[in-house]
């Protein structure tokens, strides 16, 4: 099973408002050349398709898709492969946010 993380300023004080904003998200993964927007996260099993509602923001990382998803002003990723920590570190940091398990 994956661990899930979520990116959130909660955790911080000195921040008045604490929400992660979807146009706040939308300008930085707009600057990063391997995301992309989606309103609509599709997961396709063996027997079945699910469409999953929502603000993603879609890392492609060696042909796989890895959702950042935005929920209540905060971003949550599951760690699917070690690739996707650096990253999540990295997204993290330039909104500067705290990284939490769960």
């Amino acid at each position: 099973m994956n661990q899930r993380f979520r990116i959130t300023r909660t955790m911080q004080e000195q921040i008045g408002e604490p929400a992660i904003t979807l146009e706040e998200c939308k300008a930085y993964f707009a600057t990063q050349p391997d995301f992309t927007y989606s309103q609509v996260y599709t997961v396709q099993g063996t027997e079945s398709t699910m469409s999953i509602d929502g603000d993603f923001f879609m890392w492609k990382q060696d042909n796989v898709d890895i959702p950042f998803r935005l929920y209540s002003g905060d971003l949550y990723v599951a760690i699917s492969s070690e690739a996707v920590v650096p990253k999540m570190i990295e997204v993290a940091t330039a909104l500067q946010a705290d990284i939490v398990e769960g």
